[in-house]
């Protein structure tokens, strides 16, 4: 799949000016200067101020600037082009001070020639499955963390990124089997949903993801010199991953009736003080 990024990138590209014009990306909180965070982050993550953030694959910027009105220094990371544009459109609006960089992940060290200065990175919702290489992501994170600082990290389990409506449902209206959780091959999907606007149908809809396993997740950040401080995992998702799954009454997605698997997990690791453990 030498083309993956370029599929994706498009895919990404026209997703942009879906969610700013549909229903999935409410910005009027954040417009009247009280933005805020999906429930999990907002349980989690704890203060941010006067801390130096490093937001990677920010998308067009709204979490980005929730944390700069928390009195963060933000720097937020995507590949698209439209996306950092309207996020720097919107940062200008709101007279908020983001710096947003367009560059893929893997290249984000020398788009941002700032190693070991940031105090916490933030990666969230939709992220590392479109990436191939697990450990390389990890590095990454780790290159720009001074020591001590932090990476939060939640997304989708990968548990149940298993199962999809795609593979069809059950008769009680659960997903079926898409993926193998120990498969490493790329998944090459054809779909013109958006997961923000039920009514959005996309012209770019071929994407390609990746199942990384937890274990996979865990590894990679702990070679790369993070040691993990916790490890949460949630029966509710940001975003209507299933369509059996309901409302919480939170903000979030979760199953109907039992709480079947995990639909979601976020963590919290440190970066190791290299010149104290040999690692890089």
């Amino acid at each position: 799949m030498s083309d993956w990024r370029e599929l994706n990138r498009a895919n990404w590209d026209e997703r942009v000016a879906v969610h700013l014009g549909g229903p999935g990306y409410d910005l009027a909180p954040l417009r009247a200067g009280q933005g805020r965070l999906n429930a999990i982050e907002e349980a989690e993550l704890g203060s941010v101020a006067g801390l130096r953030v490093l937001h990677l694959q920010c998308h067009f910027g709204k979490d980005s600037l929730i944390l700069v009105q928390r009195g963060a220094e933000v720097t937020g990371l995507d590949f698209s082009g439209p996306a950092v544009e309207a996020a720097r459109s919107l940062a200008a609006e709101l007279g908020l001070a983001a710096r947003f960089v367009q560059a893929d992940l893997y290249d984000a060290p020398a788009a941002i020639p700032e190693p070991a200065s940031f105090d916490l990175v933030f990666t969230t919702w939709g992220t590392i499955t479109w990436l191939p290489d697990v450990a390389r992501w990890a590095r990454v994170v780790a290159h720009f963390l001074r020591p001590g600082g932090a990476l939060y990290f939640a997304d989708a389990h990968p548990a149940a990124l298993v199962f999809d409506d795609m593979a069809g449902v059950d008769a009680s209206g659960r997903p079926g089997w898409f993926a193998p959780y120990f498969g490493r091959d790329p998944l090459v999907i054809d779909d013109p949903s958006d997961y923000a606007d039920p009514n959005a149908r996309l012209a770019n809809q071929r994407q390609v993801n990746w199942l990384h396993s937890l274990g996979d997740i865990l590894g990679a950040l702990h070679d790369a010199g993070l040691r993990l401080e916790w490890l949460h995992e949630h029966p509710r998702v940001t975003w209507r991953m299933f369509r059996c799954l309901v409302h919480d009454g939170d903000g979030c997605w979760a199953w109907p009736d039992r709480p079947w698997l995990p639909l979601s997990f976020s963590l919290r690791a440190v970066r190791l003080d290299p010149s104290t453990t040999g690692r890089p």
